[in-house]
């Protein structure tokens, strides 16, 4: 996928390692030269945000230290399971997290302009031009959305929890 930036262009190759388990072992052999990732879960299913620590542990035992970004996918889907104030693994890792919409292209550019900031260093590198997207297929609830984006910022101030991670009831 290209980007045009003010720094010229950049080009991401994208490898979807798929989520499921039965490709674990398939998936380091993807990792291997990665120079950043996106960490996605499925904010609809809580098994997926289970699994990160194990996504994150496997891609930094393979890349050491590449920029990764987090993102909860489906924030369109109005019966949200994982809640923005459970979203506590980046956090406790220091990667940047961002709440997104595949399919009405909501946030879609963030991870991608926040890679390129790192990758280029220079946090003032800019997109000039938005890529040609597939128009939305679902529209998202803004308001909805934007209260669930304050209580994620609420959570940032609050004490990371102890567990081990992430498990929810």
């Amino acid at each position: 996928m290209d980007f045009f930036t003010n720094c010229g262009k950049i080009r991401f190759y994208c490898w979807d390692t798929a989520g499921q388990e039965k490709f674990g072992g398939l998936r380091d052999g993807y990792y291997i030269h990665g120079q950043c990732a996106i960490i996605m879960f499925d904010v609809t299913a809580r098994l997926t945000y289970k699994n990160v620590p194990t996504w994150h542990r496997d891609l930094c035992r393979v890349c050491e230290n590449i920029p990764i970004v987090l993102c909860g996918n489906k924030v369109d889907v109005k019966n949200r399971q994982v809640k923005a104030k459970q979203v506590t693994f980046h956090r406790k890792k220091n990667l940047q997290y961002y709440e997104i919409s595949a399919k009405s292209n909501y946030n879609f550019e963030k991870p991608f302009l926040y890679l390129a900031r790192k990758l280029a260093g220079d946090p003032n590198l800019h997109f000039v031009e938005s890529p040609a997207l597939a128009p939305p297929e679902v529209h998202i609830d803004l308001a909805a959305q934007q209260q669930h984006e304050a209580e994620l910022a609420a959570a940032a101030s609050q004490p990371l929890p102890d567990d081990d991670d992430d498990a929810f009831e």
